[in-house]
């Protein structure tokens, strides 16, 4: 049963997080509701501004993140992966940094959602089945978690150093971390090309978004 778009578990629990005064753990939920449609920009960019606050726990906003991964529902999984993607790309560094220092990744190589049909949020049937979908949930969590280890290694996101001919930060690197630096970029190449989105794909508002965010920022 849904309300607005929006179901009575992303209600019940957006209320509960309410009532207890937890403001971050409510824009998180809101961020990844079980609403078949990608993030809200507006929660995405709320998360991101607190990425920048100093009085905002960044440990405690990666694990908010990392707990709704571990939802039944792939719908809520596959939305806490793009939204952590999208801090990671625009968010302030320390998310970035505070998930490549920790233990805390996604652990979701075995994740199968059995049950779950969607209807794309709009009352019409015939949506992706969640066992569909589940293999492109745990290839994408498999390429976050090697984003996250190349920022490890390299205390540098390949994504944002500087490209080009004359400027490149690859090529004016000295052959002794060019040698350290490739086979890590390799590892995350194969893990976003594992990925293997295709425009045969798209096929419901969950994987438009994420094709995007892919293509765009990788």
């Amino acid at each position: 049963m849904t309300m607005a778009g929006q179901t009575i578990n992303d209600r019940l629990l957006a209320a509960r997080h309410s009532l207890a005064g937890q403001g971050l753990a409510k824009s998180v939920c809101k961020a990844t509701t079980e609403e078949c449609i990608g993030p809200k920009k507006k929660h995405l960019d709320y998360l991101v501004h607190c990425t920048n606050e100093p009085n905002v726990s960044i440990p405690h906003l990666a694990n908010l993140l990392i707990e709704r991964s571990q939802n039944a529902n792939w719908v809520v999984v596959y939305k806490s992966l793009i939204t952590t993607h999208h801090l990671m790309a625009y968010g302030n560094e320390r998310f970035m940094q505070y998930l490549a220092s920790s233990n805390s990744t996604f652990n979701l190589s075995s994740f199968l959602d059995k049950g779950t049909v969607q209807d794309g949020g709009m009352g019409v049937p015939g949506g992706r089945m969640g066992y569909d979908m589940s293999p492109f949930i745990r290839r994408y969590a498999k390429y976050l978690n090697e984003k996250s280890l190349s920022y490890r290694a390299m205390a540098f996101d390949f994504c944002k150093v500087k490209r080009g001919k004359e400027e490149g930060s690859l090529r004016s690197m000295n052959a002794e971390k060019l040698l350290k630096t490739l086979p890590v970029l390799q590892a995350q190449l194969d893990a976003l090309l594992e990925f293997d989105c295709q425009s045969n794909d798209l096929s419901n508002g969950m994987s438009i978004p994420l094709y995007c965010l892919s293509k765009r920022i990788t």
